[in-house]
């Protein structure tokens, strides 16, 4: 991923391993805001310290294309950690960005 389409884009994670699925390839996963629902069955707590398990539980709730929790789990685990420092840019206010 260029620099100019972090910047156009700063919520999508070019994958150091790709996902792969039968014929199909995922190389980026893009997040989207979640809303308070999404974060259901895990806690802000585990969240925040990016908590393997709540992770697993809210980042198929939130990428695209959409994953699922055994995507999740298999994971290198540079992507997980990308993935989840940019999912925890969603829970900083505005202003601390």
């Amino acid at each position: 991923m260029t620099e100019q389409a972090k910047q156009a884009n700063p919520h999508t994670v070019t994958l150091d391993t790709p996902i792969v699925r039968g014929e199909q390839t995922i190389t980026e996963v893009t997040l989207r805001k979640p809303n308070s629902g999404e974060l259901r069955g895990t806690s802000l707590n585990a969240l925040v310290n990016l908590d393997i398990d709540a992770l697993v539980k809210v980042l198929p709730r939130i990428a695209i294309p959409q994953l699922t929790e055994f995507d999740v789990r298999e994971l290198d685990p540079s992507d997980l950690v990308q993935l989840g420092v940019t999912f925890a840019d969603f829970l900083l206010p505005n202003r601390a960005r």
